[in-house]
C-alpha cells in the first residue's frame, strides 16, 4: 500500500542531507564543471559578515539574492564562481569581547595582556564563526566553499603585510602627527566611515575671551577655546575688515593666548556672530585654516576626553565639566552675552557611541593626493576617479557615481593605524631611533614592533 504523505514538510528533516550531496557534488567550484575555455565569467564575493554576532534577516536577504544571481549564470553556462568569507572585524570584535570579559570576570584587557587577551578573542571569534558559516549553509547558498577566506587568516596577513611594504616604498603610506577621529572610549583612532552623526539640540555660546577684544565669538564648545590660537571672519564682512591681520593678547579664563584674526571665505556671515574661534588641534576646519595661515597648534584635551597643557584649573576635567566651569566664569565675568539652543550633528563612535575627539596624533596614514610614479604620476585619488569616468567600473543604480566622486573628491589622507590589539599588525619595527618597514621580523636582538594594527 503506498505511503501516505505528510501533511506538512519538515526541512529539518531532509535539508542537511539535500545540502550534503550539493557539496559532495564538487559543482559550487567552477573548476569541477565541464565548460568550454571561452565561457564567459561571473563572479560574487559575499559581503564577509562580522564575526561579532549571528545572522540577522538584512544578511539572509542578501545571500538569498546572490544565490539566485549566481544560480541564475550557472544555468546559462557562465564560469560561475561565489566566494565566501567572513570579516575580523577589528575594532567592533575587540568591543565585544572586552565587554564579554569585563561582565564575566571584572578585568581588562590590560589586566590580561596582549597575549591572553587575543587567546580570548579567538576563542570567541572560533565560535561565531562557526555559528555563521552554519547560517550560511541552512541557506543553501551555493558558495564554492573550497575557496571560503577569512580577513585575518595567513594568507590575508601575508597579503596586507606585503602591500603595506609595497606602498610605504612607493610613498603611498606614510607615518605623521595631523588631527585624526579619536574616540576617549574605545582609545583608538576611527576612520571618516567609522564616524556616525547623532542629531541633538545643542546650546551655542556667545561671548568674548576677554574685556581687552574686540568683539565677540560663538561656539558650541567653549572649552575648546582654551586652544585657540586665531578667530576667523569672512574677508567680506566689514564688521570685522579692520581686524584682520591684528593679533591680540587676551586672558581667557585664566588661559592666556594669543589669538590672531584672519580671513576665510569659508566663514557663514550669518552664523552667529560671524566670527569663529580657531582651534586647529580640535577641529579638522580648522586644522586646515592653520596650515594655510601658519598657525599654532595647541593640544588641550588629551586621549581620555580631558582638558590638559592649559595651565587653568580645568585640567585633568572631562571636557563636559570644563565646559559647565567655563560658561559659569564666563557668566560671572560678564563676558557671556547669551545661549542659544540650535539643532546639532553630533560626531560619535560607530561601535561605543561616545562623542569623538578631534585631536592631534602620530599615526599611519595612506597618502591620497600625493602623485606617484607607478600611477603615472597620477595620485591614488586620480586613479580611482579614472575608473568610473573612463566607465572602468559602472555602479548601478546610476546615481551612485556621482555619490562615489563627491566622496573622493573631498578624501583627504586616511588614517590607517588603530590603538587596538586585534587585527593585522602593523609591520614595522624600531630601534634606536631607526625604523625598519618589512614583511617579515627582524632577526637581529633589540627590535620593537609598533603596537598598533591596521584600519
Amino acid at each position: 500500500m503506498p505511503k501516505e504523505l505528510d501533511k506538512t514538510y519538515a526541512p529539518g528533516l531532509y535539508e542537511d542531507g539535500i545540502y550534503s550531496l550539493w557539496e559532495k557534488s564538487g559543482f559550487f567550484n567552477p573548476d569541477n564543471l565541464i565548460l568550454p575555455e571561452n565561457a564567459p565569467t561571473y563572479t560574487i564575493v559575499l559581503p564577509p559578515p562580522n564575526i561579532t554576532a549571528k545572522l540577522h534577516l538584512g544578511h539572509a536577504s542578501t545571500v538569498a539574492i546572490e544565490d539566485l544571481l549566481i544560480r541564475y549564470h550557472r544555468l546559462r553556462g557562465y564560469r560561475t564562481l561565489w566566494i565566501p568569507g567572513t570579516d575580523h572585524a577589528a575594532i567592533a570584535t575587540q568591543n565585544v569581547v572586552e565587554k564579554k570579559i569585563f561582565a564575566e570576570t571584572g578585568q581588562t584587557r590590560h589586566d590580561l595582556g596582549r597575549e591572553e587577551f587575543l587567546k580570548k578573542v579567538w576563542e570567541f571569534l572560533n565560535v561565531t564563526q562557526a555559528t555563521i558559516l552554519h547560517q550560511i549553509k541552512k541557506m543553501g547558498s551555493s558558495l564554492d566553499w573550497s575557496r571560503l577566506a577569512f580577513t585575518l587568516d595567513k594568507p590575508r596577513q601575508k597579503a596586507v603585510a606585503h602591500l603595506f611594504v609595497e606602498m610605504y616604498q612607493a610613498g603611498a603610506i606614510y607615518q605623521g602627527e595631523r588631527i585624526v577621529n579619536w574616540c576617549p572610549h574605545c582609545k583608538s583612532t576611527l576612520a571618516d566611515d567609522e564616524v556616525d552623526h547623532k542629531e541633538q539640540v545643542a546650546k551655542i555660546y556667545t561671548f568674548k575671551y576677554d574685556t581687552k577684544f574686540p568683539f565677540s565669538i560663538a561656539t558650541t564648545r567653549p572649552e575648546t577655546k582654551l586652544g585657540d590660537t586665531a578667530v576667523a571672519v569672512n574677508p567680506k564682512d566689514d564688521r570685522y575688515a579692520k581686524y584682520i591681520g591684528q593679533e591680540f593678547q587676551v586672558d581667557f579664563c585664566g588661559a592666556k593666548l594669543s589669538i590672531k584674526v584672519i580671513a576665510d571665505y569659508n566663514v557663514e556671515i550669518e552664523f552667529g556672530t560671524g566670527a569663529l574661534g580657531v582651534t586647529p588641534a580640535h577641529s579638522m576646519v580648522d586644522w586646515q585654516m592653520a596650515e594655510k595661515n601658519n598657525l599654532e597648534i595647541k593640544k588641550v584635551i588629551n586621549e581620555d576626553g580631558q582638558i590638559y597643557n592649559t595651565n587653568t584649573p580645568y585640567d585633568g576635567l572631562d571636557v563636559l565639566a570644563a565646559r559647565k566651569q567655563i560658561v559659569e566664569q564666563l557668566k560671572s565675568q560678564g563676558l557671556l552675552e547669551k545661549e542659544e539652543e540650535m539643532p546639532n550633528n553630533l560626531s560619535i563612535c560607530y561601535r561605543c557611541d561616545t562623542p569623538i575627539e578631534p585631536l592631534p596624533s602620530k599615526q599611519w596614514f595612506v597618502a591620497v593626493d600625493k602623485p606617484l610614479e607607478r600611477l603615472g604620476n597620477k595620485s591614488l585619488k586620480q586613479k580611482a576617479l579614472e575608473q568610473t569616468t573612463e566607465k572602468k567600473i559602472n555602479f548601478y543604480p546610476a546615481r551612485f557615481t556621482k555619490k562615489y566622486s563627491d566622496w573622493m573628491d573631498n578624501l583627504h589622507d586616511w588614517c590607517i593605524s588603530r590603538q587596538i590589539w586585534f587585527g593585522h599588525r602593523i609591520p614595522v619595527w624600531y630601534k634606536d631611533g631607526k625604523i625598519l618597514v618589512s614583511e617579515v621580523a627582524p632577526t637581529e636582538a633589540g627590535w620593537t614592533q609598533d603596537p598598533d594594527t591596521l584600519d
